[in-house]
């Protein structure tokens, strides 16, 4: 269908009968007589007043369906096209990644390397994100403070290059687990029910922000976010000593029983990864997750005409205004 955005501008079409009725007349210019003897001089005169008065009236109408066409073009006509569906699937995912000092630690292997456990969350959580079609994704990043670095949006190349360009340290040293279920409370608040799911990687114990991890996860069940967390680090690993290779655990910090408790605050699950492989596992296992009927979403596709009738109403002006 045809649709015009300024249908108001059709009101001036009346304007040049307006200009022609109300402003005086100009002076026709008489053309000098010239007596001549003999009537075949009349005769031709008086046979070519009709294909004169015709000449002038198609000017006329000329003129006027140039100004329709003018009028027309300046009301800007767009054509409307048939609905086409989005493709959307349900799901708001949010994903919460720790950015602090201890996500350097280098316990995960990818490729027969030794990699940081941050590393280790762009590689998995990247693939993880571009499986993600019709999926809503937004990103926020927390250390010492909590930052939304991706709002929720479809654009999941966007998601996935704002998460490989996070470095440690970019939002402090410490851990505000508290304060990045409020961020992500915070932003998925207005949206449908059922929809709201939050996925929070870290590697420590909260040990900073306003708000307690239990605290926000009860806002967060009161809101209807769904939680799920995953603590990130390996349970053992060789380190050199003055007594040669010693077995330690880089984990100990990780504070499991928190982790739980919001997750099952909010009907989440809590994940252990250890290693790449159980990374990988966890998002499989993330991925199934059942979606929620939203409203669909639809698109029409809207293109401009306005130029036809201007190119059309150009051209007719010069002709209608010849004298």
């Amino acid at each position: 269908m045809i649709h015009f955005e300024w249908p108001w501008l059709f009101l001036i079409l009346p304007l040049p009968l307006l200009v022609r009725f109300l402003l005086p007349r100009a002076d026709e210019v008489k053309e000098a007589a010239l007596r001549v003897p003999g009537l075949e001089p009349f005769a031709m005169e008086s046979a070519s007043k009709p294909a004169r008065l015709a000449l002038r009236r198609g000017r006329t109408w000329l003129g006027a369906l140039a100004w329709l066409l003018l009028v027309t073009a300046a009301a800007r006509p767009i054509w409307v096209g048939d609905p086409i569906d989005l493709p959307v699937s349900g799901r708001d995912l949010m994903l919460a990644v720790d950015l602090s000092g201890s996500m350097q630690t280098r316990d995960f292997v990818i490729g027969d390397q030794r990699v940081s456990r941050l590393d280790a969350i762009k590689e998995i959580a990247g693939d993880f994100i571009d499986r993600r079609v019709g999926d809503r994704i937004g990103l926020i990043l927390f250390g010492t403070q909590a930052y939304l670095q991706t709002p929720l949006t479809f654009d999941r190349k966007t998601v996935h290059n704002m998460l490989d360009e996070a470095a440690i340290g970019l939002a402090g040293e410490q851990t505000a687990i508290g304060d990045a279920i409020g961020l992500a409370v915070k932003r998925l608040r207005e949206l449908p029910q059922g929809n709201k799911v939050l996925i929070l990687l870290t590697d420590g114990v909260s040990n900073t922000g306003e708000l307690t991890p239990l605290k926000a996860a009860q806002l967060a069940a009161k809101e209807g976010v769904t939680i799920y967390t995953i603590g990130i680090g390996a349970s053992e690993m060789q380190v050199p000593s003055l007594f040669g290779m010693q077995s330690v655990n880089p984990s100990s910090d990780l504070d499991e029983d928190t982790l739980r408790a919001i997750a099952r605050t909010t009907g989440g699950r809590y994940f252990r990864a250890r290693d790449t492989e159980q990374l990988d596992q966890i998002y499989s296992i993330l991925d199934k997750l059942q979606p929620v009927d939203q409203e669909k979403q639809t698109f029409r596709p809207r293109k401009t005409l306005f130029y036809w009738p201007l190119a059309i109403s150009l051209l007719l002006l010069p002709v209608a205004g010849r004298r």
